[in-house]
């Protein structure tokens, strides 16, 4: 009963960022914690679809997850890529297996020397339209079970519905203007959690926490927050004491 509470309450949450200052990296980042804390899994993270037809990474769980994602990005491989390829998600693949990794290339051996033994893949799609995949990892072979695989869908189409609903649709495209910016933000958050880890010696991921916890109660988004923290011109003192 309390974990069905708790799916309740994280889906309203996400109904309820569908409002007219919607930020995506914030929204999308919510979106892979969430999946680590109610999916018996460890990481995750989020590929979309960018204006040149490419796959972008563009939120993880943690920054180690996001540095696996772009490895099998390089390389055009791994289970999201195939699964947002296909518009089918790609379950239970044992990174241990030759076999089962077979077409994936160097991205099975980077998975393991990350520590994740399972990986999954979820398609982010709206009817035949397909957007980006969440990629679900996991330390412990096994596989995932059926109430966990209808939970990971649901909560990748209530992203997805968010973000079609939120950066529009023109004949059943996402808008590029608006999904080109938000890769672009990506690239400015990603610098100002550098010069914040380097600055703090802090990692990376405490980097970002303490941008979001700077921002939300200000009702900022990330990305004009983190161009402050490039060009100097916010305290990062006072944003350290956040």
């Amino acid at each position: 009963m309390a974990s069905q509470q708790r799916t309740l309450e994280i889906l309203v949450e996400a109904v309820d960022s569908l409002i007219d200052d919607f930020d995506l990296i914030d929204f999308l980042h919510r979106l892979t914690v969430r999946c680590v804390e109610l999916l018996d899994i460890d990481a995750a993270g989020v590929m979309i679809i960018d204006p040149r037809g490419e796959l972008q990474v563009i939120a993880a769980s943690d920054e180690h997850t996001r540095l696996l994602e772009l490895f099998a990005l390089q390389h055009a491989q791994g289970p999201c890529v195939e699964c947002y390829r296909t518009g089918r998600p790609q379950l239970d693949i044992d990174l241990a297996s030759a076999e089962a990794t077979q077409a994936f290339g160097p991205f099975a051996t980077r998975a393991r020397r990350a520590g994740f033994r399972t990986t999954h893949a979820i398609p982010m799609r709206l009817r035949h339209q397909v957007i980006g995949a969440v990629n679900l990892f996991h330390s412990e072979p096994g596989r995932m079970s059926e109430s966990d695989a209808r939970l990971g869908q649901a909560l990748a189409d209530v992203a997805t519905i968010a973000i079609l609903q939120q950066r529009t649709i023109e004949q059943g495209n996402v808008d590029k203007a608006q999904l080109q910016a938000a890769l672009h933000s990506r690239v400015v958050i990603e610098q100002a959690k550098g010069v914040l880890a380097e600055r703090w010696q802090v990692s990376l991921d405490e980097a970002f926490e303490s941008l979001r916890d700077y921002a939300r109660p200000r009702q900022m988004r990330l990305a004009d927050l983190a161009r402050q923290v490039v060009q100097g011109t916010v305290d990062t003192a006072e944003l350290q004491r956040s």
